[in-house]
């Protein structure tokens, strides 16, 4: 069975993030596990840690057989490198498994900043989550470009079949929620921000005062 790996900081989880996961479960017909970084390496300090982005994450997905959140980077000290989890993912599910990694088009994109980043499509498929019309997997970086070249895929199905090494672009519509805009949001006390999260999420962040300072 195809294992599905959603990394990232989550800062805090809103429907965007919910709503890529699921259409991937959805699409490939397996559990989408969403994992928060501990300390993420592209970016600086969040506005919650590591533990109440993971909480809020178990509070998104109850109820959703669907997902599942993984604490594994937490427990890893140092950035969190997303090639040391792959790593850590293949040891465990041995050489044949069919491992796939999600991630969002922006992401995808910015993969020759990542570290060890050619070894990832060794280690893993990618699965990217592009939106209907909006050309983001459009020119990509030359770099880039080069070394994904012969690897796309437009059968889901394929995906089960090797372990690793091809690349799906899961076409969803376009949601407009931004981690980045909601901390701002909820900082300058903007009505509608509850909106864009689970109401769960929402009441949790309200009631410990999260993201009440300017967001980084």
């Amino acid at each position: 069975m195809l294992t599905i790996w959603y990394g990232g900081t989550f800062d805090p989880v809103h429907h965007g993030h919910l709503a890529v996961a699921r259409a991937a479960a959805d699409t490939f017909g397996v559990p989408v596990t969403l994992a928060p970084a501990a300390d993420p390496p592209h970016r600086g300090a969040t506005g919650a840690d590591a533990m109440q982005r993971a909480h809020m994450l178990d509070l998104a997905v109850a109820g959703d057989d669907r997902l599942r959140v993984d604490r594994r980077e937490l427990q890893r000290a140092g950035p969190s490198w997303t090639i040391d989890t792959l790593r850590e993912l293949r040891a465990a599910l041995g050489t044949s498994a069919s491992l796939a990694l999600l991630m969002g088009a922006d992401s995808f994109r910015s993969l020759p900043t990542w570290k060890a980043w050619r070894q990832i499509p060794e280690l893993a498929h990618l699965i990217v989550a592009a939106r209907h019309a909006g050309g983001d997997l459009d020119d990509l970086p030359v770099e880039l470009a080069e070394a994904v070249a012969g690897r796309w895929s437009d059968a889901p199905g394929e995906l089960s079949t090797v372990p690793a090494g091809r690349i799906h672009a899961l076409h969803q519509p376009l949601r407009g929620e931004s981690a980045t805009a909601l901390r701002q949001a909820i900082a300058a006390g903007a009505p509608g921000w509850r909106d864009e999260v689970p109401a769960a999420v929402a009441a949790w962040i309200g009631a410990r005062g999260l993201y009440r300072s300017p967001a980084p």
